[in-house]
């Protein structure tokens, strides 16, 4: 009974059903094939397997054989050894006889575990965890609210019609959609007025500011003659994003001065204040509002892309052709017309296919880019998903499902605090302390498990804001599809990591650019191109500063070993060779897997700098190298656990891009 209760919690379906749907399939019957056990065979109904059918490039297990009893064997070892060797450094940081201590004895604070200090020395991190009380009470009211809000209104007597089978199909087609209509209104009235109160919480009166920036984006949406559209949109976005940070927001105190300069005062004196200076002194529990509209940006972006694309369809019924007609790739002559049940669109359908023109108003576009449980953090849903979820509750949302997704949530809570309780990696690198104090082993595991924190750092407020989603009707994409150290190449990571960001944008960047524009030279060359152009707005995007440059361009040139690989080692060249191939991609997954380390040290962490540092340490003796190889080899083993583990979900027609 525990085995059957651990596979359902961590099961892909549990993390999203998106893993385990095709985002072609219509949802509804497709996830009462997914509702089966996720480890076990796939029963039989009239002679034929329910559920997804194994993939034809599936390969036979592997698992109960000698080979993978080794791996098993030994990456168990090395995991001990792993966590050993931080444990034995962060023990030792106890001891005021540390040579090292000193430099950090600060960034330690008292933990809630009895006799261990707490590394709460990120400052990311920290913000969201002394936030965690105040955020779960409004989590809890925010469905309250809205069931209250509801109930005043009677909403459920007209929002929850079902057409009836007495009806013709015309009327059916005419009560149901009414009836999604109706439902869409109801929750963005709703939506808009907690926005604004929300926003007033969080920002004070920096609300004003952000309404302003939304207007301008309408009216770029509104009233830009079409064929500009899409690049003042890109121009507007990315210059707000380059204006937020070079004004910090822009002070009132500083508005104030430029349009009505006031006499300065003496050199000795205050410095002069005005009605500006009173306005940001009421800048809400958030006063850095522009640290978070980030994420509006790219709203901002989708919702004015996804209006110019819905431009394509006037005259037409967007139900009645397919969804990529509407997308600058799409092809007439290639794809046929289809006829589509609203309320049970695929996933690319939902975002594929636009919104009415009158969804486009200034009301749902302000409900959206402001909606409350995925304002802060996201993930990100484009605005036709969003609106298509308005009229339509997704089938993918049951209280099973949101229960364990809580629950992960929880463990993963609990992961966190036991590893910043008894792992002080984040403080060291803070503190940058001699490195010469710490032999290689303990040097490499302190960057490995700095990096889990910034992993961890990330998925927590994620899924916190997710599961707030769910809880209220929406379901976007889960960021994290899977555990860091089950990524072994630098495509699938990009996939993988923030992967509501990559769909975003895939869809609205790197697509339109052109996307991976074919085979030859030309086309491979053109292709790394556009992954230039994608990495340096998602660098820009996160913070404009010279390392996360440095990461995007570091992202982009550790893509070309693997473009280059697949083009010297194609698969159907092997297929009479499956081992041997295996073992040729495990040694290109450890070069992979080292150079996703140091990209992500260099830009989230340590910067090239500090990454010189540690190099340097490890390398630096021949102890130090003799255990860098064997790294390697550990790593290789665990290249080819990740290989079999996705060969298994082959075997149960899953099928991952990551």
């Amino acid at each position: 009974m525990l085995l059957h209760y651990l596979r359902q919690l961590y099961s892909l379906d549990t993390l999203d059903t998106r893993f385990v749907v095709p985002a072609t399939a219509p949802p509804k019957e497709a996830l009462e094939d997914a509702e089966l056990d996720p480890a076990g065979p796939l029963p039989v109904q009239n002679g034929r397997p329910r559920g997804p059918r194994p993939l034809e490039s599936g390969q036979p297990s592997k698992w109960n054989t000698p080979e993978f009893y080794a791996y098993l064997s030994l990456v168990a070892c090395c995991v001990v050894f792993m966590f050993w060797k931080v444990l034995e450094v962060s023990t030792e940081l106890d001891k005021e006889s540390h040579p090292n201590y000193p430099k950090f004895a600060h960034l330690l604070s008292d933990g809630w575990i009895p006799g261990r200090k707490v590394d709460d020395s990120d400052a990311q991190y920290s913000g969201f965890r002394k936030n965690i009380p105040p955020l779960v009470l409004v989590v809890l009211l925010h469905p309250l609210l809205r069931k209250a809000y509801d109930s005043f209104w009677r909403a459920d007597t007209y929002t929850q019609v079902r057409p009836s089978n007495s009806l013709s199909g015309l009327t059916q087609g005419l009560t149901s959609g009414a009836a999604a209509d109706a439902r869409l209104e109801q929750r963005v009235s709703f939506d808009v007025a907690f926005a604004a109160v929300f926003l007033a919480a969080l920002h004070g009166f920096s609300v004003f500011k952000i309404t302003a920036i939304l207007y301008m984006n309408y009216s770029i949406a509104k009233k830009v003659p079409r064929q500009y559209m899409p690049a003042a949109t890109w121009i507007f976005g990315v210059g707000i994003l380059f204006a937020n940070e070079l004004t910090r927001g822009y002070s009132y105190a500083s508005i104030v001065s430029f349009f009505l300069p006031s006499t300065a005062g003496s050199e000795k004196g205050p410095t002069p204040t005005n009605f500006g200076s009173t306005l940001d002194h009421y800048g809400g529990l958030v006063p850095r509002w522009e640290v978070t509209f980030n994420f509006t940006v790219l709203r901002l972006i989708s919702f004015n892309l996804d209006y110019y694309w819905s431009l394509n369809s006037r005259g037409n019924s967007p139900l009645e052709v397919h969804p990529l007609s509407f997308h600058p790739t799409y092809n007439a002559n290639n794809i046929k017309k289809k006829q589509l049940d609203p309320s049970n669109l695929s996933e690319r359908d939902r975002v594929s296919i636009p919104a009415k023109d009158t969804d486009f108003s200034f009301r749902n576009y302000f409900a959206y880019t402001l909606y409350s449980p995925l304002y802060i953090a996201g993930p990100i849903v484009t605005f036709n998903d969003y609106i298509s979820q308005l009229r339509y509750r997704p089938h993918s949302i049951t209280s099973r499902r949101t229960t364990l997704y809580a629950i992960r949530f929880i463990v993963c809570l609990l992961t966190m605090e036991i590893m910043i309780h008894y792992m002080y990696m984040v403080a060291i690198f803070h503190a940058a302390p001699d490195w010469s104090n710490y032999t290689p082993a303990q040097l490499s595991m302190l960057g490995f498990f700095n990096l889990k924190h910034i992993w961890l750092k990330l998925l927590l407020p994620w899924r916190f804001f997710r599961l707030w989603s769910l809880l209220d009707g929406i379901d976007p994409p889960e960021n994290m599809v899977r555990c860091m150290s089950d990524n072994y190449a630098v495509t699938h990571f990009w996939r993988g990591w923030h992967r509501s960001f990559n769909k975003w944008s895939l869809r609205y960047l790197f697509i339109p650019l052109g996307g991976s524009v074919g085979a030859g030279v030309w086309g491979k060359a053109r292709s790394i191109f556009n992954y230039l152009v994608v990495f340096s707005f998602i660098a820009i995007w996160h913070d404009i500063q010279l390392r996360l440059l440095m990461w995007g361009w570091l992202v982009t040139v550790f893509v070309l070993p693997e473009v280059i690989a697949s083009y010297l080692f194609p698969a159907r060249r092997w297929k009479d060779w499956p081992n041997a191939y295996r073992y040729l991609c495990g040694v290109g997954a450890v070069g992979e897997v080292l150079m996703l380390m140091v990209a992500n040290l260099v830009g989230f962490a340590l910067g090239l700098d500090g990454l010189g540092g540690l190099v340097r340490g490890i390398m630096g003796s021949w102890s130090g190298l003799g255990f860098f190889w064997g790294a390697c080899a550990a790593l290789f083993m665990g290249a080819q656990i990740m290989f079999e583990v996705r060969e298994g979900e082959k075997r149960r027609g899953i099928k991952m891009k990551c």
